[in-house]
Order: C-alpha cells, then structure tokens, then sequence
C-alpha cells in the first residue's frame, strides 16, 4: 500500500533473511470463501423473503422494526474497518501505547448522539439525515449537505476497497484485483437486493468474524511470545508502555486531550450526523431501542480497541524474539500485521484464512454501509423531491439501481486509487476533512435557533474550505520540502466515518526535526482536532452571517428541529435572557412526540405501521396539545 510508507521504523532487524511470500492452503481459501459465501446467502435470503411485497421503508430503513442488539452490532461493524485492523496494531507496535487513551473519548462520543441527534432525528421520523436540513433551513442546505456527503463517500469507498487488497497483495501473493472484484462484487449484490435489513444482519456476522480473527492472533501470539503478562513486559522495558501526556498543545499529534477530548468531535462526526449510522438508528423500532444500540457499542469498542492493542504489543515482543527480516523491516506500516500474522500463523492451516476473512469483513461491512447510505441519500434527496409521482415499484426499482450504479462506482475509484500513487495518502485524508464541517453544520442547525439558511450555507463552505486549507496544505508542504512523512505523521484511525475508519495523514513533524513556526506550524495541527476546528469554523461563520442577514426573523422555524437539550439549558438562564434567546416556545412543546416531517410519504409507502399513522396525527387549533404543532413564526430573535 503506498499510503504511509515509511524509510524508517523504530525497530531494526537483526536478520537479513528474506520473507517468501506467503501461500494460502486449501484450507485456508475454503474458509476465506466461506465468509463470500454466507455473507451473501445472508443477503439473498432478505432479498426474497417476501419478494415482489417489498417497500422503499423495507428496503432502506429495514421497515423500522430492528432490535438494538444487531443495530449495534451493525454500528460496530462499520466502525471497524480493515484500515482499523491493519493499523492500530502498527500503531501500538512503532509508537507505543499512547494510542489506547482514545478510548477515553468512546463514552461521551456515543453519550452525546444518544441524547442529543437520536432525539430529534427519530420524532422528525426521517429516512436521510438530511431531511433535517430542509426542515430546519430549506432545500438547498439540504442539496448542499447531501452532495458534500456524496463527494465525501465516493472518494472513500475506493480506497478502503483497494487499500487493503493492495497490502495483502504484497504480504501473501493473494490476487490483487481477483479480491477486489470478488468483494465489490459480493458486496454490491447483497447491498442492492437485501437492503438495509440484509446489511444489518451480514454487518452482525462479520462483527463475529472480526472478533474471532483477532482472537485467534492474541492467544496464538501470546503463547509464543511466553503470555501476555511477558509482552507487556517486554514493551515496558523498551519504552513502548505510555503514560498519560498531559501536553496541552494541540499541535502534538498524541496527548490524553487530544485523545479524549480532541477524538470527542471526530466520534461525533461518525455517530452523531453520519448518515450511515444515522440510518441505523432510524431503522430501530422504537427511540429507546435506538438509544440502547448507542450505549451498546460502548463496551464493543472498548473491546476491540484492547484487542488492537494487545495485537500490537504481542507483535512487538515476538520481534524481539523473532527478529523481522530486510523485506519486513523495509515494508510499509500497513502491512506489518500481515507479515506478523503470516509467520505467526504459518504451520496452522486455515487460521490464515480465518484472520484474511476477519480482514476483508471490516472491508465488506464498510463499504456496504457505503453503498445503502449513498443509494438512501441520493433517493430521498435528490432524486424523490423532484419526481414524487414515482409509484412504490418504481421507487424500489430505482434504489436497488443506484445501489448496483455506486458498486460499480466502487469499483471504478478503487481502479483510480491503483493510479494515484502518493495522491492516494490525500484522497484518504479528504473522507476525515469533510466530517467535520458537516458536524458543524447540524449543530449550528439544533443549538442555535437564530442561524438561518444563508448562515447555514456561508458556514458549512467556510468549513469546507478551512478542511482542505490544513489538511491539503499540509502535504502540498511536505512535498515542497522533498521530506516523506515521518512515522509520526501516519495514523491509521478509526474514524467516528463509518465509515468511518480512515488512514488519517496528521503530518506532524518528527519529534527529531526542528519545531515548526508559522504556517507549518498551523498546518501541523493534530489530526484528533481537525473536526473540533471545522465544526467550530462552521459555528462562528454561520452565526455571524445570520447575524448580518437578520437571523430567523419572518422565517418558519420548526421547533421539533432544535434539539431537547437546548431547551433544558435555556431553561437554567434568567427569565430576561430566555426572552433574549426566544427560547419560551420551545419549553412549551411536547416534544417527546412523534410527528413525521415529510407526511406525504404515507401516500409512498414509506410509513406502514400503526404507530407512524397515529404519529401523523396534527392536533386541532384549540386543543390541549396546541403547542406541539409543528412549526411557529419567530416574530424577533437575536444573536
């Protein structure tokens, strides 16, 4: 893989034995072919179950009727990508355990969207996250936020489809674009037929797939290296046992801030406004269902972030027994796992296999979610506000179209990555740039009742803008100077993207390199900071251009669209900076019900249950529940 080549690492070799590549057994393909197969039997099983009475609301939001427990599973999947696999590990093993503090920021990065964008997502009872846009702003927001997303996927899904075959390539002699094919391929068939529900339930079996392969490679590992209590031991002795950095600078690519605070934002760009984890929560069968999946995947991520780690670790002590050859020692970080795993498990027929499919579940889960959410949002986005008169055939037709059109889409960017060389390390680090902005521009949406649609689109471009400037200006500088990146600068980070997990290029100097001073210093901001920078950016800006434009006077602002919480806050403040705030309506709506926003999907198929007819309930003028009505004109507001 090219991205994150490195002409250093911080262990040297003590053997100049060449590696042979690695053959896979019989055994071994069996097994790898056994997770094509099942996750595809899993797939065409929702697929024709009920063939020819599926709706729009089945095939994209799995009729809404999913249980916590595969929907969290389901959110796990997506944020554990074979990037993630291949490089927490290398990251723990070059850098030391620094790393694990991220876990520190998983509790609030779930906390958050569990209470604050689940809430107002499932009673505005959306399909797309970015309904919520028009909603709160107007259509080109919306228009605006969807194609920013779109841009942000597709540029993605390629990579995370031949980044990895790339590294296997390299490591076992496995067919580069025989696994590339073969993945896309499975993928895309499975995705387009099954749905969302076939997604959720392959997603579930993965995870168990994933789970097992890395188990494997602890108990494995830690029995040569003489246990785990030994491997700890012996990274301690070299150095590689952190402890907590509590450096303030933002510019330092790993401190406990950084991790726990800084990380915070980039979880909250994933699961909090993501539309493919959003999509998720949405296809719960109730609010509190949807609430508990977030909770759930808490003791997950802990749980795989240890066993990445451990991974690394062992990896360290077994070469320091078994010293890495010339060919290892000069390899790319990615695929030092590989390498790792390949002598580890060589002797044993079929663990190679298991770990090979462990690796290209997390591809297959992510991508996936890749293809459902892009067909999800160009359908309820782009393509049904312009052409609603489409009947329920027609519509589902369509979106297993679309679903097959981005497959093949994938398909044609993971070409393109094969031909972009060391681009490819800046096409990765656009899916973490565009994160942010959008995070940004869904909390200056739910948190401040002011900010209108000019604000809103002035802001997110101003974010937009602001991404590219760090994260493109710092390896345009980096090239200027002819310095490859250091080992610091790479970081293979699972993003809160699902899709989130990206190889996030942070490019900060190496601790051996003079300290950095005007704009290479601001370039070498944290990568951890990137979405709390941007979000910020699309805050500040947009305020200001509602300000200057006169915020939401004679504007409809739908109250159902701010988040509870913001109520609860206001509700703390004197009773003359409520009125300043023009916050009183808000307390005085029940918004604990369910309405739809959108009710002429009723006439579309996409609400089918008893409990979105009784939701779509508009009550009465004169009523006891008169203030829950769904929109209110501001008569003044201020910033």
């Amino acid at each position: 893989m090219s991205v994150g080549v490195s002409t250093s690492t911080p262990l040297l070799p003590a053997s100049d034995t060449d590696v042979v590549t690695s053959a896979f057994s019989l055994v071994d393909y069996v097994v790898f072919a056994l997770l094509l197969v099942l996750s595809l039997a899993i797939g065409l099983y929702h697929a024709f179950r009920g063939w020819g009475q599926h709706t729009v609301g089945q095939l994209l939001m799995a009729d809404r009727k999913m249980g916590c427990l595969p929907v969290a599973l389901s959110l796990l999947a997506t944020f554990q990508s074979a990037v993630a696999i291949l490089g927490v590990p290398s990251e723990i093993y070059r850098f030391g355990t620094q790393y694990w503090f991220l876990g520190c920021c998983y509790f609030l990065g779930l906390v958050i969207p569990a209470h604050v964008f689940i809430p107002v997502f499932y009673r505005l009872h959306l399909t797309s996250a970015y309904e919520y846009l028009e909603l709160r702003f107007n259509k080109a927001v919306r228009i605006c936020g969807t194609v920013t997303f779109i841009f942000q996927m597709v540029i993605y899904m390629g990579v995370v489809l031949y980044a990895p075959s790339l590294a296997l390539n390299a490591v076992t002699g496995f067919d580069l674009w025989l696994s590339v094919l073969t993945l896309g391929i499975v993928c895309t068939i499975y995705t387009a037929l099954g749905g969302l529900k076939a997604v959720i339930w392959t997603d579930v079996f993965q995870t168990l797939v994933m789970f097992l392969g890395q188990l494997v490679v602890i108990i494995v590992g830690s029995t040569r290296v003489g246990g785990l209590g030994n491997a700890w031991e012996v990274a301690s002795q070299h150095g590689r046992i952190s402890g907590i950095e509590l450096n303030p600078d933002p510019f330092v690519r790993h401190t406990f801030w950084t991790l726990a605070f800084g990380g915070v934002f980039m979880m909250l760009s994933l699961y909090g406004v993501n539309q493919a984890q959003v999509q998720r929560y949405l296809s719960s069968r109730t609010e509190k269902a949807a609430i508990l999946s977030c909770y759930a995947v808490f003791p997950c991520q802990q749980v795989v972030l240890c066993m990445s780690c451990l991974i690394g670790l062992v990896m360290f002590a077994y070469y320091q027994k078994y010293p890495m050859s010339t060919q290892q020692a000069q390899a790319a970080p990615d695929q030092f796992v590989l390498y790792f795993v390949m002598d580890l498990l060589k002797g044993l027929p079929g663990l190679p296999g298991l770990f090979v499919a462990c690796l290209f579940s997390g591809s297959l889960s992510t991508i996936s979610s890749a293809f459902n959410s892009l067909a999800t949002v160009t359908m309820e986005d782009l393509i049904r506000p312009w052409f609603p008169q489409f009947s329920e055939v027609q519509a589902i037709m369509l979106s297993r179209i679309l679903a097959f059109g981005y497959g093949l889409l994938c398909l044609g960017m993971a070409y393109i990555s094969s031909q972009m060389g060391p681009v490819l390390q800046a096409a990765l680090s656009i899916f973490g740039m565009v994160g942010g902005p959008l995070l940004g521009l869904f909390c200056l949406g739910m948190f401040f009742p002011c900010a209108n649609p000019p604000g809103a689109i002035v802001g997110l471009l101003a974010g937009l803008v602001m991404a590219f400037w760090i994260g493109i200006g710092s390896i345009v500088t980096k090239m200027a100077f002819g310095v490859a990146p250091s080992p610091s600068n790479i970081s293979s980070f699972s993003l809160p993207s699902n899709l989130t997990t990206v190889a996030m290029t942070t490019l900060m100097p190496s601790t051996t390199r003079s300290r950095p001073t005007g704009l290479q210093r601001f370039y070498s901001l944290s990568y951890l900071w990137y979405s709390a920078h941007n979000s910020t950016t699309v805050i500040v800006v947009g305020l200001i251009v509602s300000w200057l434009t006169g915020g939401m006077r004679g504007r409809t602002l739908n109250p159902r669209t701010i988040s509870p919480v913001f109520s609860r806050l206001v509700d703390l403040l004197p009773l003359s900076c409520q009125k300043r705030f023009h916050c009183k309506s808000y307390s005085q709506v029940d918004l604990s019900v369910d309405t739809p926003a959108f009710p002429e999907k009723m006439s579309n198929g996409m609400l089918k249950n008893s409990r979105d007819k009784e939701a779509m309930a508009v009550p009465e003028e004169g009523s006891a529940h008169q203030g829950s009505s769904p929109t209110f004109i501001l008569q003044e507001t201020s910033l």
